[in-house]
């Protein structure tokens, strides 16, 4: 596990990214996109075990912008959740599209690569690994229980690879209302896979978290798994 410094495409600057490399290559990339807590304890864990799966992981810190290296603990009180709350409402998205944009650009030729890359978000990183799957050109998408789906696909906007989307049924972010006009907006797209998976809430797959649940992570997961080796190789 190791940082590698990544420039913006605006000349505005460079970002961090943390970097883990499996033991087989050459190997696939994915480019992990951050929940609203930054490069923390649950990311460096993501990134670890899409390593142990046979792929590069990279993970950008995407509220560098705001600040460099925010790191906050969904289980360490109200305080960390309003910290994080300030920075995803301070969150350019679009900059943000841009800077993952980058980080895709990096995998492609990073050592040990063999030139495919796929991205894999999770909260708001869900949200932006959608909107990757519209303005970048990876080769698959993965959005675990993504943030305001139901306005961006309210369009129904062009996919430009395989998007595979995991919902909780009982996320208390996303009601059951968005849920129904996310599902009717991708239904019969050749390119979106979604699922939903009963009685969960946001978050069900951060191991420990308070949303925690084995069955539908394992499942989510496995899926995850075969999706990326199918696109990635």
């Amino acid at each position: 596990m190791t940082s590698i410094s990544i420039a913006a495409t605006d000349g505005s600057g460079s970002f961090d990214a943390l970097l883990v490399t499996p033991k087989t290559q050459p190997a696939g990339a994915v480019v992990l996109i951050q929940e609203i807590f930054g490069v923390n304890s649950a990311m460096r864990a993501l990134s670890e075990w899409v390593a142990d799966m046979g792929f590069i992981a990279l993970t950008p810190d995407l509220f560098w912008r705001q600040k460099p290296g925010v790191v906050l603990e969904p289980d360490q009180g109200q305080a960390q959740w309003e910290q994080a709350f300030a920075y995803m409402n301070g969150f350019d998205q679009e900059k943000g599209l841009a800077d993952l944009a980058a980080a895709i650009a990096t995998a492609r030729q990073l050592s040990g690569a063999n030139g495919k890359v796929g991205t894999m978000g999770f909260c708001l990183g869900g949200r932006m690994a959608v909107k990757t799957a519209i303005g970048t050109d990876a080769e698959c998408h993965v959005s675990y229980y993504g943030v305001g789906l139901d306005g961006l696909l309210a369009e129904k906007p062009s996919f430009r690879a395989p998007l595979l989307m995991h919902i909780a049924e009982k996320d208390k972010f996303v009601p059951a209302e968005a849920q129904a006009k996310i599902l009717s907006a991708v239904a019969g797209d050749p390119m979106v896979s979604a699922h939903v998976y009963p009685g969960v809430d946001h978050a069900f797959a951060r191991m420990g978290g308070h949303s925690w649940d084995a069955r539908a992570a394992a499942i989510a997961n496995g899926r995850t798994a075969e999706f990326l080796t199918r696109y990635l190789g």
